[in-house]
């Protein structure tokens, strides 16, 4: 292709009509479209599998580092289950907003029912493949299960986190903790 015959007048006007202030530029929506793309593409490609992996391991590394960061913080290597929560939740304000609808105690476990407003929910909710609940949710997973291991250590044979629901009236996510400790 040859370029040296154009002018600078046609550049010059070019350049008026392409011009967008970078005040313009929506980076978030940029994000979910890569986003959308990552989970349909690895989906398509590797299986569902994969795809909850993939998303559980990306939560998981942040969660390590956030668990590093609070036990610095506190000087501390093991935390109480409720200890941890407040403190973990504390730490993440800018990220989540949770609160705490129940607590149900069984015989080798308990549960916390908790309501969650993620950073993920409002960029994402209209796009199908990253609705709460749905597959991108895995990222938190990974990130609160990895930080309650590491935060509660011994004192804690498993921890899960489960999507129960969409609560769209109150635009939050209704979810289980639930923590099984060593007796």
């Amino acid at each position: 292709m040859e370029t040296n015959g154009i002018s600078v007048d046609f550049l010059n006007d070019l350049n008026r009509s392409i011009k967008n202030d970078i005040s313009n530029v929506n980076s978030l929506k940029g994000f979910e479209i890569i986003s959308e793309s990552i989970v349909y593409k690895i989906l398509d490609l590797f299986g569902r599998n994969t795809l909850l992996s993939m998303l559980y391991q990306t939560g998981s590394g942040p969660g390590e580092k956030i668990a590093e960061i609070i036990k610095q913080k506190y000087q501390k290597d093991e935390f109480a289950i409720f200890e941890a929560i407040k403190i973990l939740m504390t730490e993440l304000r800018d990220f989540y907003s949770m609160q705490i609808r129940e607590v149900q105690e069984y015989q080798d476990h308990f549960k916390v029912i908790i309501q969650n407003y993620c950073f993920l929910r409002t960029p994402y909710s209209h796009r199908e493949k990253l609705k709460p609940g749905k597959s991108f949710c895995r990222i938190n997973k990974g990130y609160f299960e990895t930080a309650f291991r590491k935060l509660l250590g011994d004192k804690l044979k498993k921890v899960e986190i489960n999507f129960l629901h969409d609560d769209l009236e109150n635009d939050v996510c209704i979810e289980e903790l639930i923590f099984y400790p060593k007796f």
